[in-house]
């Protein structure tokens, strides 16, 4: 007897439906047709059955707190940071784990149960940001899984007493070392701040993910070392780089020298594009530049290119922002001009396959065996989905639905 059967599933994996049988917390039947009953049966009528979603880069600290603090008038990421130092100043773990919760559940009802987020370490608001997190980790445990990394957004030679505070997250329970290096004074400190981040990740095991040449500035040069010293270290695969905007503001010679650097080192690449289509290019005349990374180029090299919400109603994304990968699929298909149906494939291959590698996550996927963790989708194919911003009318996570949404529409006309 299974727990629960979803009857005829569409599935990217294969043709025409299929039914998926689950027992406990995981998938043990896949077929045409499968006999007997379960204790639960669910008809998906056709629709699309996809693996949960996963958002590989999100602030939950910072999320919602645009409303509560002063307006970002510039609409710049220098006084975006400047606005959360005073904010910084005055978490709480209370209020942390409301907002960020809030987060947590639109991410959940729209088919998100494994996130990545970073959260703040540094002078200003020391290990606050990272007790809160742990906080909600715990608190949502039965419905989610959440990744910790531990961001230094201050820097770290130019922050002092960050290097420590880093060391000492990862002991309190982060999973994996942050940084940005771009925001010290020097290149030389910038490097330093990419050594230091190794010589921690190193330390405890850990793999590292940071925000990297988040700027216009055609000068940055910080992706070029940090490819360079992933594959000195050994460290392939096991580092992740978000955003890299600057990769786009590179002459083309020069860029193409970058992306054959990261897919030498394996490195992960994230684009952001909800809130780099914001930040960047803010003193730009026209013609106005995207702001995003070179999305297309990194995965015709055979890199690994995944996208995240990043921001949510914070000082650097302050209006906008659902938690919703399906929505911010749509923006990145505008920004980097995916239109053709095997883009559209790949477009939907970003939240679920390129991020779960991302996360390094084991059994991710409809396969038997793996645990059930899926999403039942009113529409029949991932063009759609985008198109529609389709209901995610089941979510379940390791085999009990833990979400709803089914949104009733009718037109009424007079005869």
């Amino acid at each position: 007897m299974m727990d629960l059967i979803i009857r005829n599933a569409r599935t990217r994996e294969k043709d025409g439906r299929v039914d998926i049988a689950i027992k406990g917390a995981k998938i043990r039947r896949i077929a045409k047709r499968l006999n007997g009953k379960a204790k639960n049966e669910i008809d998906a009528k056709g629709r699309l059955v996809t693996p949960t979603f996963v958002d590989p880069h999100l602030h939950l600290d910072k999320a919602l707190i645009s409303e509560v603090v002063r307006e970002n008038v510039t609409g710049t990421l220098t006084e975006a940071i400047e606005i959360i130092w005073n904010k910084k100043k005055k978490y709480t773990i209370k209020d942390i784990v409301s907002r960020a919760g809030k987060a947590i559940e639109w991410g959940i009802k729209n088919g998100t149960t494994i996130f990545r987020t970073h959260v703040d370490v540094d002078s200003i608001g020391k290990l606050m940001p990272l007790e809160g997190l742990l906080e909600v980790r715990k608190k949502y445990a039965d419905i989610c899984d959440i990744q910790i990394v531990a961001f230094p957004q201050e820097g770290i030679l130019k922050n002092e007493g960050t290097e420590k505070l880093l060391r000492q997250a990862m002991e309190l329970g982060a999973d994996v070392v942050g940084g940005m290096p771009y925001n010290e004074y020097t290149y030389d400190d910038s490097k330093k701040h990419i050594d230091i981040a190794f010589q921690i990740a190193k330390e405890f095991d850990a793999d590292i993910d940071m925000h990297v040449d988040e700027t216009d500035d055609p000068n940055a040069r910080t992706l070029e070392y940090l490819a360079a010293k992933t594959i000195k270290e050994g460290w392939q695969g096991r580092v992740t780089a978000g955003h890299t905007c600057a990769l786009a503001a590179y002459d083309d010679l020069y860029a193409a020298k970058v992306i054959g650097m990261i897919k030498e080192a394996e490195i992960n690449m994230i684009t952001n594009p909800a809130t780099n289509l914001m930040l960047q290019g803010r003193l730009d005349k026209q013609p106005i530049r995207r702001g995003i990374t070179r999305v297309k180029e990194l995965l015709e090299a055979g890199v690994n290119v995944c996208y995240g919400q990043d921001c949510l109603k914070d000082t650097f994304y302050p209006t906008w922002g659902r938690e919703d990968m399906l929505e911010v699929g749509l923006i990145t298909a505008h920004a980097a001009q995916f239109t053709m149906p095997k883009e559209i494939e790949v477009l939907f291959d970003m939240p679920t396959i390129n991020a779960a590698k991302v996360l390094r996550l084991k059994n991710y996927g409809i396969k038997v065996g793996n645990p059930a963790s899926l999403n039942i989708i009113d529409v029949f194919t991932v063009q759609e989905a985008f198109r529609t911003q389709a209901d995610r009318l089941y979510v379940i996570r390791k085999g009990n639905v833990i979400a709803r949404t089914k949104t009733i529409s009718e037109l009424f006309r007079k005869r």
